[in-house]
């Protein structure tokens, strides 16, 4: 809340899906860059391409070849030679253990990384007219090689087939030498109209051979580089061109095997598997989401029903995503990059980074749709390539530099890679001969570059955020719980260590990692689940559904409202870390325990157990916002944008809020709302010194001190006109509800009544233009004052009413300083209806639970969110508070009872069962 505005269920989430997010390193303090651990030297040549497999790495020239480098020895082991032109990409498939090449000579060449020998050419459709292929990608999933070209399609082959035939031809008892091996494989792939025909020359194209028009000189392989086929445009960074073929070695490298002597079969792209036009420029890159096949992905593995995504990047400035659920890519999304080429992608989980021509990189949400920052990595430098170990982002740029980005998207490292421009990297590992497991590989980031420069650094995964450790410490709490067995506290470890501070810009992405792990612990517990975008300012909703059974009669749907961001929490004035759930004396410690991390997983584990038990008959629908602490930017709008999505609510839930003493359980049934303002005074110049010109000038504090002293009468009572004439009076009810309640917690019920349903005015704070100098007469002086108010006061003419009636008072004081006025925020009060069914089943869920008669209760604070959701959807909220009233909630030491806790659940439970049944009766 913010004053701002049974049996155990089977257990998924001892498996949880892991979210996004790492050990956030600062952009002020870098660490020093990795440790280059060897070069390699390729011969006279631009490095660009890379890709590696358990023994080798691979590196695709300017001059047509691949090297292939042993990675324990570091040695050139072998040439591959068959492309023409340069090799722009390079893709290893480990399931296949092939590597696929790509080239300006428009084919496809896949090398068995076994044998180091040539296995198939694919020629894309409309072979040579293609234009160069820049980049490639394998979906082990389909068996699926898709691949762009320079003419903007997106073309694509299954190999599914391809090898069924070849299964089929060698099962059939066919000799294993290699030449009638290779003629019956190519004899069954006739017969089934795969077989093209024998490799032809790359021929020149009109279009992307061609000459300037002044030459008035026909077409021809030459002519977009003196020696060889180009790479990527622009050609500066294809650095100098070199022969196709090697005349020396270096005398430190070992070749074997150079030249290799088995044909491949060739291959064609059908018609149909082609997107033409599949952008508006040359297709420079694409990755494959999720990248659970890359090294030094983190991302969960590819399953049965994982909705594979395609993501390609063009000169057109534009990120496109394409589903290939139905096998040909379906384009869902476009992203707009606004200005420059996409020359990189790069994909962690449900995050795109695409690097850009302007030297940003734009880091996309897939889920919902929206920037999630720009990250200037050097203003308008090619970034020609990204690589990810776990959630770190390594850029390359045409400047030769790289840097290293957290998941926080703060710059950690920053290093000169090369001389001149990095073409290309990739993470591998490296393998070591140890008998320490845990010491037997090493992650590197590889770079190659325009100075033929193969450089291997040295670099480690991020330590992983507290909500990734697989393993977890087992709370003390001498004995009481287990939690392998208590999903609920299990849950909320995780989600307390997410420090989804809200009003924190550097804690923005932890915001949204929140929201993603939130989304996905709910879906474990049986909800469907995503992610309701607000804007590129404001953190998503998560928006979820548990779906009781199917009747014929027509089911209750209940929303709960809650939020999963937090107040900031110093620790050097916490007992503990605030972001580590720890637990003493029966009580769970960490920030948003009970504000409002605890109830939501008291909630969404009641609805898991009741759906886990075939007792839930009705929908429970989830709305979670994040930024309830910072005022709720962007949720209205959201949720009236996604109105028809969430669909008709019947009630609303929440719990937001604390009891008002330590073991009589609450119900809350009002809250007051809120206007904040902000007034300022500013003088005619600057700072002034008050020995100098004290006296002689009409000093801005006076004037706010003055102006501020006019809001209250002698008796201290608020001063705005006609400020409590809509104020309902105190009913007979209401009196004797206050006398019992200041019995039960030793207050006098004047106090709880002028701090439940009475209005207030509130100075929070006064703040100079200057330094804290007593000598200094500031030049502006800036107030803020907030006015808390109850039924039936109307928000607006109250608003409108402080803003007036403050300038008429400066009118007064004939002032030659300036005033300005401004709201804020704001947050309507909200009072439920005590004799509604919904509030009575509520209190009955208490009763049984407890075995006492609940409290009702109001409160001070505000919740925008609520009075908005009642008018929204035309029903009544309940406010069920879990906390006690020494919960500390946005103070130090939160905490929350974890007997609390867990009865809690149960009422929840009791109210949802009662509910539907009423419904059904």
């Amino acid at each position: 809340m913010t004053d701002n505005v049974s049996p155990t269920i089977p257990n998924p989430l001892l498996r949880i899906l892991t979210v996004d997010q790492a050990t956030l390193g600062t952009a002020s303090s870098l660490e020093e860059h990795p440790m280059l651990f060897h070069s390699l030297q390729q011969e006279k040549s631009s490095v660009l391409a890379l890709s590696a497999d358990e023994n080798y790495i691979y590196s695709g020239s300017q001059g047509h070849d691949i090297s292939v480098w042993d990675k324990r020895t570091f040695t050139l082991k072998t040439t591959l030679r068959g492309h023409t032109a340069s090799v722009l990409a390079l893709e290893y498939a480990p399931d296949r253990q092939w590597l696929f090449s790509v080239s300006g000579d428009s084919t496809i060449r896949i090398w068995s990384a076994k044998t180091l020998e040539p296995v198939f050419v694919l020629n894309p459709y409309m072979e040579t007219d293609s234009g160069d292929i820049f980049c490639v990608n394998w979906n082990s999933a389909t068996s699926t090689v898709y691949f762009g070209c320079q003419n903007t399609s997106i073309q694509w082959f299954s190999f599914k087939s391809v090898l069924e035939l070849a299964t089929s031809a060698f099962e059939a008892g066919f000799s294993d030498s290699r030449g009638v091996r290779s003629s019956s494989l190519e004899r069954v792939l006739s017969e089934n109209g795969l077989h093209s025909g024998t490799v032809t020359p790359r021929r020149a194209h009109k279009f992307f051979d061609s000459y300037p028009q002044y030459q008035r000189k026909p077409a021809d392989l030459n002519a977009r580089n003196p020696c060889c086929s180009s790479s990527r445009p622009p050609s500066p960074y294809l650095g100098s061109p070199t022969p196709s073929v090697s005349s020396s070695y270096d005398s430190c490298v070992i070749t074997s095997n150079i030249q290799n002597l088995r044909t491949p079969q060739v291959l064609s792209v059908p018609p149909e598997n082609m997107i033409w036009s599949a952008h508006y420029g040359y297709v420079y890159c694409m990755a494959l989401a999720p990248s659970s096949n890359r090294e030094g992905s983190d991302d969960p593995p590819v399953g049965r029903n994982t909705n594979m995504q395609l993501i390609t990047g063009s000169g057109d400035a534009t990120v496109k995503v394409w589903s290939l659920t139905s096998g040909a890519p379906e384009l869902q999304h476009t992203f707009e990059c606004e200005q420059g080429a996409v020359l990189s992608v790069a994909v962690r989980n449900d995050i795109i980074y695409a690097g850009c021509q302007d030297g940003y990189v734009k880091v996309w949400d897939l889920e919902t749709k929206t920037l999630l920052r720009r990250i200037i990595v050097s203003e308008n430098v090619d970034i020609l390539s990204l690589s990810i170990l776990h959630s770190d982002l390594y850029t390359c740029s045409a400047n030769g530099q790289v840097q290293r980005w957290s998941a926080g998207f703060n710059m950690t490292a920053s290093w000169q890679a090369h001389p001149g421009i990095i073409l290309s990297s990739i993470v591998t590992r490296l393998k070591e001969d140890t008998l320490d497991p845990a010491k037997s590989e090493r992650f590197v980031l590889v770079t190659g570059g325009n100075d033929d420069q193969i450089n291997i650094w040295e670099v480690s995964p991020p330590k992983p955020a507290p909500h990734l450790e697989r393993e977890f410490k087992k709370l003390d709490l001498n004995g009481e719980i287990d939690l392998s067995k208590d999903t609920m506290v299990y849950a909320l470890s995780k989600f307390v260590s997410i420090p989804s501070i809200s009003s924190a810009v550097h804690h923005k992405e932890d915001c949204r990692q929140a929201a993603v792990w939130l989304r996905k612990c709910l879906i474990q517990l049986g909800a469907q689940a995503q992610l309701l975008p607000t804007s590129e300012a404001h953190n998503p909703i998560v928006f979820a559904t548990f779906f009781g059974k199917q009747t014929e009669r027509k089911k209750q749907r209940i929303l709960f409202y809650g939020h999963y961001d937090v107040v900031s929490a110093p620790s050097s004035i916490w007992d503990t870390d605030p972001f580590t759930l720890t637990a003493c004396n029966g009580y769970l410690y960490g920030r948003g325990v009970t504000d409002n991390k605890g109830p939501v997983m008291a909630v969404a584990c009641a609805a898991a157990e009741l759906l886990g038990n075939r007792a839930l008959d009705l929908d429970l629908v989830f709305l979670i916002e994040g930024e309830e602490e910072a005022g709720s930017g962007g949720f209205e709008e959201s949720v009236r944008r996604h109105k028809d999505l969430i669909g008709p609510i019947d009630a609303i839930l929440v719990s937001n809020s604390t009891w008002i003493a330590e073991d009589t359980p609450c119900i809350t049934y009002g809250l007051r709302g809120v206007v904040h303002c902000k007034v300022q005074v500013s003088g005619q110049g600057p700072d002034l010194h008050s020995g100098v010109d004290g006296g002689a000038v009409a000093e801005p504090m006076v004037d706010m001190v003055q102006l501020l002293g006019t809001l209250f009468d002698k008796d201290r009572h608020v001063a705005l006109p006609s400020f409590y004439s809509s104020v309902r009076p105190l009913t007979d009810e209401e009196r004797q509800m206050y006398k019992v309640l200041s019995g039960v917690i030793q207050t006098p019920a004047t106090s709880l009544s002028a701090k439940w349903r009475e209005p207030s005015l509130t100075v929070h704070d006064i703040k100079t233009s200057s330094a804290t100098n007593a000598t200094v007469i500031p030049a502006s002086v800036t107030a803020r004052v907030s006015i808390r108010i109850v039924p039936d006061q109307d928000l607006d003419t109250i608003a409108k009413s402080i803003q007036d009636y403050l300038r008429d008072e400066f009118a007064k004081m004939k002032s030659p300083n300036t005033l300005e006025v401004s709201i804020t925020r704001t947050a309507d009060w909200w009072l439920g209806n005590l004799d509604d069914f919904w509030f009575k089943a509520l209190e009955d869920a208490v009763r049984d639970e407890w075995g006492l008669e609940p409290l009702r209760i109001r409160e001070g604070g505000s919740i925008p969110s609520v009075p908005y959701l009642e008018k929204e959807f035309s029903c009544h909220a309940l406010h069920l508070p879990l906390g006690q009233s020494t919960d500390q909630a946005h103070l130090p030491n939160e905490r929350i009872s974890l007997s609390n806790l867990r009865r809690g659940k149960s009422v929840v439970e009791r109210f949802l069962v009662k509910v539907s049944e009423n419904s059904s009766s």
